[in-house]
């Protein structure tokens, strides 16, 4: 279950899910509530617990087991709220430069403090204090013209309210092995979560190249991606 981060869809993953369905696994690629080709179902009350309930309700309607659950970014949220509400159909957390969230964490929160004054400033402004307009690629390591011209005509602004609620945890989703994956080509906003990664014990992994992967990198993080599903 590959789950995008803010701004992006489910197409997001397009470059990565040739390799995984290759070696054999299933493969699903939401796109969560409010973005991309469900931009038109974007309010102010979508917000984590929407998203959350949006994977919960995929895994149960096609009656999924053992899957691996891959967050990017701001989806590290998503993948937390998931295994907490269903630990038992859930085989594997992977946060790829994401949040690592605990119970009470809104994701505002855990940026750093002149990142998050960015994203404040943002939504207050041409947000129309309920959206987070879309960030430069350049600021998240994107380079090449060739993904620069694929990625920014299907961005879309973020739901506010997904950054400000909080986690609610009581433990469950501890019961799931996790991994982190973080981007190093860039300015690392998510070292610090690798870092509390680390600490717990989780398996660490690195990719030279910036916050975007899934584009930049797609075949190096398909490999990571089946060795941590195969471990």
């Amino acid at each position: 279950m590959l789950i995008h981060g803010a701004w992006h869809g489910g197409w997001a993953w397009q470059r990565v899910v040739p390799s995984l369905r290759a070696a054999g696994h299933e493969v699903h690629t939401p796109t969560l509530t409010g973005l991309s080709d469900r931009a038109h179902l974007l309010t102010p009350s979508v917000g984590l617990s929407t998203h959350v309930q949006d994977i919960v309700a995929l895994i149960e309607a096609y009656d999924l087991r053992d899957v691996v659950l891959v967050g990017h970014s701001y989806a590290g949220q998503v993948v937390t709220g998931v295994a907490e509400r269903i630990p038992g159909r859930a085989g594997k957390r992977v946060y790829l430069d994401a949040f690592v969230g605990d119970d009470g964490d809104a994701a505002i929160d855990l940026l750093p403090e002149t990142v998050a004054g960015h994203y404040r400033e943002s939504v207050a402004g041409p947000g129309f204090g309920w959206l987070i307009p879309v960030r430069s690629l350049s600021v998240l390591g994107v380079s090449e013209e060739a993904d620069l011209a694929w990625l920014t005509p299907r961005l879309t602004p973020h739901p506010w309210l997904a950054y400000t609620e909080p986690l609610r945890l009581a433990g469950r989703a501890e019961s799931v092995p996790a991994a982190f994956i973080e981007c190093t080509g860039w300015m690392r906003v998510f070292r610090p979560h690798a870092e509390r990664a680390e600490a717990r014990g989780w398996p660490v992994h690195h990719l030279a190249t910036g916050h975007e992967a899934m584009v930049t990198a797609p075949k190096e993080l398909a490999d990571v991606l089946l060795a941590l599903a195969a471990a």
